[in-house]
């Protein structure tokens, strides 16, 4: 991950290896955040597989913060339907 910015609330981040499945999925979890004034990202080029995320904070929050706190989110967010998918999975061949 490679930051670019001025200022530490408006924050373009660049994402290697990654595509629509993250950035989409990334920036509905950060926009959740009320502090977050903007969430936007872009893919570089389709042949390219980075995106450029960018976070735009209100007031002195660093956009590295809801970034964060948003990845957080979303493994935990991931883990949730792992879990309960294995489980199910348990159930269904504890039927058979």
């Amino acid at each position: 991950i490679q930051a670019d910015g001025t200022d530490g609330n408006c924050v373009t981040f660049v994402l290697h290896d990654e595509d629509h499945t993250l950035g989409n999925s990334l920036r509905y979890m950060v926009m959740k955040n009320p502090d977050v004034e903007f969430c936007g990202y872009c893919i570089t080029h389709p042949s390219e597989s980075k995106i450029n995320f960018r976070i735009q904070t209100r007031g002195a929050l660093p956009a590295v913060e809801p970034f964060r706190k948003g990845l957080n989110d979303l493994m935990a967010v991931c883990q949730h339907v792992l879990s309960t998918f294995e489980r199910s999975m348990k159930e269904y061949r504890a039927q058979r």
